[in-house]
């Protein structure tokens, strides 16, 4: 849950894990785009609840693979998959593919909503190549595989800094803070 005080002119932003939320049923996560997915969780684990409540989806898009793995990217490999199962269905798809063909992004969709209304949906990426074989050990998901050419680096070799300032949550979630500090409408609810 984010929870909304207002200090001086500008609000305080304070976050909390909602408490009831390991009490909650699972939410399927099946709408064809990442917005969809986490206005809809947003929006099914604010029902009878105060406050304010945002959900992400997130994912990778490789638009050599028709936008693969997608808002499946969790299941890409099937739903029981590990990670690196999934990272060996990825490069096992992308065989034989060079240059632009390797060029992937990640996306983070955030809801905020409040009392099961919808208050904004902002988005952002991360761009980069998919590599031909995993690297580093930090991060998780597809972050071995994932190369950022500016840093040299892919997701898993990055510190914790790095990564939170480069990647598609971070960048999101800056932009969710930006908007809640600048909307006087949002700020003062």
């Amino acid at each position: 849950m984010l929870a909304l005080g207002a200090t001086h002119s500008r609000p305080e932003i304070e976050l909390e894990l909602a408490p009831w939320f390991d009490s909650l049923p699972r939410f399927d996560e099946d709408a064809p785009t990442f917005a969809e997915n986490a206005l809809g969780k947003a929006l099914y684990h604010s029902a009878g609840h105060d406050g304010f409540l945002f959900a992400d989806d997130s994912g990778l898009v490789v638009p050599a693979l028709g936008g693969a793995p997608g808002v499946l990217s969790a299941r890409y490999a099937g739903a029981t998959a590990t990670s690196a199962e999934r990272n060996a269905k990825l490069l096992a798809e992308l065989q034989g593919k060079t240059g632009s063909e390797r060029s992937a992004y990640f996306v983070c969709a955030i809801a905020l909503v409040e009392r099961g209304r919808a208050i904004a949906i902002v988005t952002d990426r991360a761009d980069g190549l998919i590599l031909n074989t995993p690297r580093g050990e930090a991060g998780f998901g597809y972050d071995p595989v994932f190369y950022i050419p500016e840093l040299t680096k892919t997701f898993a070799e990055l510190s914790s800094e790095e990564k939170n300032d480069r990647s598609h949550r971070g960048k999101a979630f800056r932009r969710l803070v930006r908007l809640v500090r600048n909307d006087p409408a949002t700020a003062s609810r």
